[in-house]
């Protein structure tokens, strides 16, 4: 049987702060689970691969987020959207090592992989 994948996008930050929450945690989860994984930030989410953003989200009862995010770049990747960044002015010398930005183009070849599960929060 082949080996699933999972790619998981996060449209949300702060202003939907379990949403987000919720799709770092089954991005988690699903790396130290052995699943290949990336994380997509894109919307407000774009902001947490600056350095220092996440450190600072805070959401009663779940996981820190800076954990999460640290958890799946060790095990997996995470992409941050070309547009969604540009709108905030955010460049790749303002990200966390190891975040790239990718446009569409990656994310939907990346989806329509065989054996890949998207997911959208």
């Amino acid at each position: 049987m082949a080996s699933k994948a999972l790619v998981v996008k996060v449209t949300v930050g702060e202003d939907a702060a379990e949403r987000c929450s919720q799709g770092f945690t089954v991005a988690a989860t699903a790396a130290a689970s052995g699943v290949a994984v990336t994380l997509w930030l894109t919307g407000e989410a774009t902001w947490f691969a600056v350095p220092g953003k996440a450190e600072r989200f805070h959401l009663e009862h779940a996981a820190a987020l800076s954990e999460l995010r640290d958890q799946i770049l060790e095990a997996g990747t995470i992409k941050v959207c070309t547009q969604c960044a540009k709108r905030r002015g955010i460049t790749a010398a303002d990200l966390i090592p190891g975040i790239t930005i990718a446009g569409a183009s990656s994310f939907v070849a990346e989806i329509l992989e065989p054996n890949t599960q998207p997911l959208v929060y």
